[in-house]
């Protein structure tokens, strides 16, 4: 999205927003602007951040209601757990997750990096804040940052990196809270370190992974490490709504003066380059959609005040369209969102009917490897079998096993009688027919896992016999 200016040059994207000419990394001190967008953005930020640090510390039923156990293979989402045999609704689930992204990209934009992601809620709202507490606003910041080591300057810096440093370390241990649960991390946490030297350095990476983030790498991560952002070019269109500055309306720029006749050759931008000084990424709208916008709409909030100061309607930086701003084209139901949605539609409905069917056991029935059939001396013919059920559920469960062959009997070898709760138990049998019932050399049975009066469970096998 180009301004329509004859004399503009493209020259802005033959280097990065925050590098100097030189090569440089250009330390950014974006203005912090008041607004409607900034309020909601508030808002949602810490419902977000309470739901972040809640989580790992809530429980349903005794159990934790979030644990993302990647060592021993174990996930609890909402109180459900989900098992290595579950790992195919997981993969569909991300997968759904990935083209709602997609979608949401291309109908919004970049939405979810200004208001939902943890990178800029954790740098705007948190230390940003922060930063600003204790080094003043952007033109203090930029003072600081100019001015010599004196004694002034080591006392709030110290005290900047330290609070960082220590909220870095409740974020990793509330994020290492979620891998390994609650009641592991507070035994790291109280017991002697000496005991728990894995878990104590997985924690202080951990910390120094976050405080490099949020001190140190800032925007660097929306411009060059996500790679979200370069996905942008690929799924935005002139029909996506994005963070987006009217042209058509705002150019020629030029100084006006409030209550002036709209009788003149200039546009409603008065070039005060505010959008440019509250950008967190240091980019200007105004050359149109850029990879290193983050659509986090301090632009808005900041254009809109100048609007209402000189007497002009709001709205010259907007959420808009390149169709809507050069064609005034409201948004449209394209072809393109439509595949999309229907794709996510059909992606959606496969994940619930598996999570609605998915059944409380987990059944692994195998004949034992490089075993044939053997002859027993009452005219009978076994095969050995190992099973493997998975207890999914939080309670100890008694089972039992029944053949659908009312001529098939089961003589237990390592006896099965209950699978404890979210574990997983094993047994060993033989499996019986007599010989003059066997018609083919492989036939197909059927075994019922019972717990109670309820078939729980069904696995199929095969059973290897002389052919009469």
């Amino acid at each position: 999205m180009q301004p329509n200016v004859a004399s503009y040059k493209d020259t802005f994207r033959d280097h990065l927003s925050n590098a100097r000419d030189n090569g440089d990394r250009k330390w950014l001190h974006p203005r912090v602007i008041k607004g409607p967008l900034h309020r909601w953005r508030t808002v949602v930020a810490w419902v977000l951040l309470t739901a972040l640090f809640t989580g790992p510390f809530l429980s349903y039923d005794g159990h934790p209601l979030f644990l993302f156990n990647v060592l021993e293979r174990q996930f609890i989402v909402f109180g459900v757990t989900f098992w290595p045999q579950d790992f195919h609704l997981v993969a569909i689930g991300l997968i759904t997750f990935i083209v709602f992204i997609i979608l949401f990209t291309v109908v919004y934009g970049r939405v979810w990096c200004g208001w939902a992601c943890p990178q800029t809620i954790f740098m705007e709202m948190v230390f940003r804040k922060i930063e600003i507490w204790i080094e003043g606003d952007h033109n203090a910041r930029k003072r600081l940052d100019a001015a010599p080591w004196t004694t002034d300057k080591v006392l709030k810096k110290t005290a900047k990196h330290t609070i960082f440093f220590l909220i870095a370390f409740v974020i990793s241990n509330t994020f290492l809270a979620y891998i390994i649960g609650k009641d592991a991390l507070l035994e790291i946490v109280t017991d002697n370190p000496a005991n728990h030297l894995g878990g104590l350095a997985s924690i202080l990476i951990f910390t120094g992974a976050f405080y490099v983030v949020f001190a140190k790498l800032r925007e660097i991560v929306c411009i060059t490490i996500c790679p979200y952002g370069r996905l942008q070019g690929v799924l935005l269109d002139k029909n996506s709504i994005v963070v987006a500055y009217d042209d058509v309306r705002g150019e020629p720029r030029g100084k006006i003066k409030k209550n002036e006749s709209p009788i003149q050759l200039k546009g409603d931008c008065i070039d005060c380059a505010l959008c440019v000084h509250v950008c967190p990424t240091g980019i200007d709208i105004r050359n149109g959609t850029q990879l290193e916008c983050i659509n986090c709409t301090a632009c808005i909030d900041a254009c809109d005040s100048v609007m209402d100061k000189v007497g002009r309607p709001r709205g010259l930086i907007r959420y808009d369209s390149l169709a809507g701003i050069q064609e005034k084209k409201p948004l449209r139901f394209t072809a393109r969102i439509k595949a999309y949605s229907a794709v996510l539609v059909a992606l959606i409905g496969v994940l619930v009917f598996l999570l609605v069917s998915r059944s409380d056991v987990e059944t692994t029935l195998l004949r034992a490897p490089g075993q044939l059939y053997q002859r027993e001396a009452n005219g009978m013919v076994s095969n050995l079998y190992t099973i493997e059920v998975v207890n999914k559920t939080y309670r100890s469960m008694p089972v039992r096993f029944r053949l659908s062959r009312p001529d098939a009997t089961i003589r237990m070898v390592q006896p099965l009688t209950a699978v404890p709760a979210s574990d997983m138990a094993k047994g060993v049998f033989f499996i019986l027919l007599p010989e003059k019932s066997i018609q083919e050399s492989s036939t197909k049975l059927e075994l019922e896992v019972i717990s109670g009066d309820k078939v729980i469970e069904r696995s199929t096998t095969t059973f290897l016999g002389p052919v009469n």
